[in-house]
């Protein structure tokens, strides 16, 4: 039901290469499908105002189909997992360096009432000494027994285990139970991911304890990791990490 048919909508205007020993950060987010509100879009604008991105990372993102959104200037890429007449849902991977591909991913599985699928976004930036930076922003299924949800990372470990270069892995992961985490972090073992340890960790999203939103790197240069506090605008805030090549 819902089921997407087509990629929409995507922007690519950015011709710019990430260079060896440049800086960047990376706001990763699960915006409760509130993009297209006011409150949402202020807040974003301050939350970028106070930490520079040149990648937004969004779960949860709502467009609708005669509105450009709040990214005139950035280019941007979306995997819907649900598309009505009137609007695009899904992960929303937007970047101010060049993409030289964008590919929208479905979960095999079916969740929830509606019978939607989870998606995620795996997208190639271009490194200005050659090869290409991974980015993977992941809303990882939900409401599915935990070997189902180990077998929906397995398919993502797939597509990026053959990968040489830095990556990135990021998204809010549904690892609300033991069970679950200990796959998450069995997954991230065997691709070399390290995970981003935020400053003021009380601010991610938790469920029964677990924290569910995640930013995992490899390959990259760490400088830092905040997760913000804007509990007023979505029931997730913000994850933001600085890396350097």
């Amino acid at each position: 039901m819902f089921k997407p048919k087509v990629v929409i909508p995507q922007q690519f205007i950015h011709e710019h290469p990430i260079a060896h020993g440049e800086e960047f950060g990376v706001l990763c987010w699960n915006t409760q499908k509130l993009t297209e509100k006011p409150e949402f879009q202020r807040a974003l604008a301050c939350v970028l105002a106070d930490f520079p991105c040149l990648f937004l990372l969004l779960q949860e993102a709502k467009l609708s189909a005669k509105n450009n959104w709040l990214l005139p200037d950035w280019s941007y890429a979306v995997a819907p997992n649900m598309q009505t007449r009137r609007s695009t849902y899904g992960v929303l991977t937007a970047s101010q360096y060049a993409f030289t591909e964008a590919q929208a991913r479905l979960s095999r599985k079916r969740e929830g009432m509606f019978a939607t699928h989870k998606s995620y976004m795996l997208s190639y930036h271009t490194l200005a000494e050659g090869g290409s930076l991974l980015v993977a922003n992941v809303h990882a299924i939900n409401f599915v027994r935990a070997h189902q949800f180990s077998q929906e990372i397995e398919l993502i470990k797939e597509e990026i285990l053959g990968h040489k270069g830095p990556l990135i892995v990021a998204g809010d992961f549904n690892v609300w139970s033991r069970q679950r985490r200990l796959r998450l972090l069995q997954f991230c073992r065997s691709i070399g991911l390290r995970r981003a340890i935020m400053v003021d960790p009380h601010h991610i999203k938790t469920y029964r304890q677990h924290p569910l939103d995640f930013i995992f790197y490899r390959d990259l240069s760490l400088q830092e990791a905040t997760a913000i506090d804007t509990s007023t605008v979505s029931d997730h805030n913000p994850l933001y990490a600085r890396f350097k090549l």
